[in-house]
């Protein structure tokens, strides 16, 4: 219901005209989309999405915080986008919002006897304003030129850098083709053209590494990013890239040294947090020493993995690595900190649920640990495979979990991923309180059965919601089934620990006879909220 709503704001936004400038204003966060095709012309396909490279590159040159492809492509992935087709502007704008745009800015072009004309469009998401057009015409030869021209007009200023050695246009073009294409031989084919043509197109460099390691090859990928050299971002980038491909050999001496060249050594002795930027190298440094066997506690595993928690505090990958290194050590109460801060962040990763699971097991709490691996069996059915192995195996740590990273997050990047997460959150949020408030209303006029439904809706939409648990865990109690309340009223304080969850525990535990558990939970009860009547009333009855 909140996504419709979120996507109809965004049509009447799309229906305000102004006749401002169409200048962007600096410091605006832009994303823009691949071009339409306005001719139709299957051969002209590949210039929708070189239009969105080439603009936002030249945006960025511009001192402006244009959405590099990489953020763009994360983000419709994991929206299940198509990532260079045409899309309604609703959806667009909905994307931009979650990517932190205030401007979304797209185009159509035609190519009419080696004239290119680009008409392109801008909306200003933050204040609901469709820019007039721009258009730029010229010849396709000179191709650059033309997003040159149009970026300045767009910013309103001139490049704050020297423009790049551009590759030569076919060999651009094969890049644009090798990035679209559907087949992983079909990337391979098309970067491998672009690159002979121009051996020090480290774009494409940098992209062919990316189809090489996802297939698996890893002495290919490493050897297709070695020419790449200097100090520039693509080499950088490269080096970050070498390193991975060299922990996947188990070349773990050179990975160590490649990915160390990364650093400044003042990051790794200074005891201030490190810049954000370095986290992604921390990280796979981390990562590194766990594929080699070091005990994580005492060894320099958890050392990397927590500067690179401190570099980013929201990352759910470092946190999720620092959990996934202390099961392995079997530090249960180290995991049970870090997965739980993974889970907070991102109520979708099956794999923190699971192993969250297993450190709740191993500590004693079986009811959270049966709670996790059912939102885990949710989230992916692998878990519903290693569920149906023999009880000693379903106890192991899973292998291969860790998380790598695959590129160095600049200083403005966002992580779509992040954007996503919190946008789906705070709709599920939504729909969770309006189940949870139907729910309370139901509870109060003790029509239970319908209180239970809308109850249980809440939770699966927010499965730490507290109250939901306390209410579900009052149903059992009030209908005669202190076992399951019990269940329930633990989740409810192991979601969040309240007085009011503490007294319907210790009603369950009188209601069973269990006085001394009784005690315990009121006297925790008192600890927290000293006022409480209900607490003190019960506590008398069994003295």
């Amino acid at each position: 219901m909140t996504r419709y709503r979120l996507l109809a704001a965004a049509i009447l936004v799309c229906t305000v005209w102004s006749h401002a400038g169409a200048q962007i204003p600096a410091g605006t966060r832009v994303l823009v989309v691949p071009f339409e095709n306005a001719q139709h012309e299957p051969r002209l396909v590949w210039l929708g999405e070189a239009a969105a490279i080439l603009l936002a590159d030249e945006l960025n040159a511009r001192g402006l915080s244009a959405i590099t492809r990489a953020e763009r492509v994360r983000a419709f992935d994991q929206l299940h986008l198509p990532v260079s087709a045409s899309l309604s502007r609703a959806t667009v704008i909905k994307v931009g919002q979650i990517l932190g745009a205030a401007e979304v800015i797209g185009g159509a072009y035609r190519l009419d006897g080696g004239q290119l004309s680009l008409d392109v469009h801008s909306v200003r998401i933050d204040v609901g304003r469709l820019e007039p057009h721009v258009t730029e015409r010229g010849p396709l030869q000179d191709f650059f030129a033309l997003f040159d021209r149009l970026a300045r007009r767009l910013a309103g200023v001139a490049r704050t850098s020297a423009p790049p050695t551009r590759p030569p246009l076919g060999a651009f073009e094969n890049y644009i083709k090798g990035l679209v294409a559907d087949s992983a031989a079909t990337q391979a084919t098309f970067l491998q053209s672009a690159i002979e043509a121009h051996p020090s197109f480290d774009e494409a460099r940098l992209a062919l590494w990316d189809v090489r390691d996802e297939q698996g090859d890893h002495a290919a990928a490493l050897a297709v990013v070695k020419p790449i050299t200097g100090e520039s971002l693509p080499a950088r980038r490269a080096r970050l890239r070498a390193g991975i491909s060299l922990l996947e050999l188990q070349e773990y001496e050179s990975a160590a040294e490649t990915f160390t060249r990364l650093l400044d050594p003042a990051i790794l002795k200074n005891t201030n947090p490190p810049p954000a930027h370095v986290g992604p190298v921390l990280n796979n440094l981390g990562v590194l020493y766990l594929r080699r066997g070091v005990a994580a506690e005492s060894g320099p595993a958890a050392y990397y993995l927590t500067r690179a928690a401190d570099a980013d505090p929201e990352d759910v990958d470092y946190q999720f690595n620092l959990g996934y290194a202390y099961m392995r050590d079997r530090n249960f109460k180290g995991a049970l900190y870090w997965l739980r801060e993974a889970v907070r962040r991102d109520v979708t990763d099956a794999d923190a649920h699971y192993l969250l699971a297993l450190a709740l097991q191993a500590t004693g709490s079986s009811v959270e640990a049966a709670r996790e691996k059912d939102l885990a069996r949710q989230l992916s059915s692998k878990y519903e495979e290693i569920e149906r192995l023999p009880a000693a195996e379903r106890l192991e740590v899973p292998a291969g979990l860790e998380r790598l990273r695959q590129d160095l997050d600049g200083p403005r990047a966002a992580r779509p991923e992040q954007g996503i997460v919190t946008s789906v959150q705070r709709e599920q949020h939504d729909q969770a309180v309006f189940h949870l408030e139907r729910g309370r209303g139901l509870f109060q006029r003790e029509q239970d059965r319908e209180a239970m439904v809308e109850l249980k809706r809440a939770v699966y939409l927010s499965p730490y919601a507290a109250e939901a648990h306390l209410l579900i865990g009052r149903i059992h109690l009030r209908a005669g089934r202190p076992d399951d309340a019990t269940d329930a009223l633990k989740i409810s304080i192991w979601s969040e620990d309240t007085a009011a969850a503490r007294v319907a525990l210790a009603a369950a535990y009188l209601s069973v006879k269990n006085t001394a558990a009784a005690k315990t939970e009121l006297d925790r009860a008192l600890v927290l909220d000293p006022s409480s009547a209900e607490a003190k009333r019960l506590l008398e009855s069994i003295k």
